[in-house]
């Protein structure tokens, strides 16, 4: 005896959102979550961190595993998602398919520059599929978030890691869209935390910041999540900069020195 017609297009009906239920993007990024808790190394006291590149090539499958699910994605779906759905996406996207571009050549490099020549930037090598189209690591970065109206977050800065000691620390978790506002603004505590990238050198008066600042000082003066310029940024951060009273206030007042240390390009791996 068939069922009545309006049964047979509830069943259906049910059939296709529980398949759509079960093919649904996992916004805790769960499978980034639990390979960074294996493999991610802190050191500085919590404020920066290594990576066990060589755990993650002997489980390299979970990577993949895990890239492929964001490869699933359509631009159509992406776009459907909330600001916060799509920023840790593409930051996650990002510190994911770094890590899988230094497994191209480990362990036969001491930089992700040495994934580079003359002709092409590490940062510019198409080698994966995202949102539609090929991809390369400054399509993610330069053309998806810091594309002018996008997301107009300066903190990106100390969430996105190019595989190197002076880069901000790969957390041991991923982003999350629940979580991201707090997750970006520790993510800022803990590197400007870090003083062998950012400090204050009381004898001399002068306070020495990550290159970062000086490439993407643009970013902290355009008023965008409250950054109105780099002296407003380390004046907001001022406590992590420096140790005294005396020193923090002088921060907060802008009187001192600025100087920029050198980038340190080596791998940041612990091996």
């Amino acid at each position: 005896m068939k069922a009545p017609a309006s049964k047979r297009w509830l069943a259906a009906l049910v059939l296709m959102l529980t398949a759509a239920t079960a093919h649904a993007f996992d916004h805790s990024h769960a499978a980034w979550t639990a390979l960074l808790k294996d493999n991610v190394v802190l050191i500085q006291g919590g404020n920066a961190s290594q990576l066990r590149y060589a755990g993650v090539q002997a489980e390299h499958q979970r990577l993949k595993a895990y890239l492929e699910g964001l490869s699933a994605v359509s631009m159509a779906e992406y776009r459907g998602w909330t600001r916060q759905q799509r920023l840790a996406f593409l930051i996650n996207a990002y510190n994911a398919y770094t890590v899988e571009l230094i497994l191209s050549r480990y362990p036969e490099l001491a930089s992700i520059n040495d994934l580079g020549s003359v002709f092409q930037s590490p940062w510019k090598r198409r080698f994966f599929v995202l949102l539609g189209g090929e991809r390369h690591l400054d399509d993610i970065e330069q053309g998806m978030i810091r594309a002018p109206g996008a997301f107009d977050e300066p903190r990106i800065h100390a969430a996105l890691v190019c595989a190197s000691i002076g880069c901000p620390m790969l957390r041991d978790e991923a982003y999350s869209a629940e979580r991201l506002d707090a997750q970006l603004e520790e993510g800022m505590r803990r590197f400007l935390s870090d003083r062998t990238r950012n400090r204050y050198d009381a004898e001399r008066n002068t306070l020495l910041v990550s290159e970062l600042f000086d490439w993407y000082g643009k970013d902290f003066e355009q008023g965008h999540a409250g950054f109105a310029s780099l002296t407003a940024t380390f004046a907001r951060y001022a406590e992590r900069l420096a140790d005294t009273p005396q020193a923090q206030a002088r921060i907060r007042r802008g009187d001192y020195g600025l100087e920029f240390l050198d980038y340190d390009w080596r791998l940041n791996d612990a091996r």
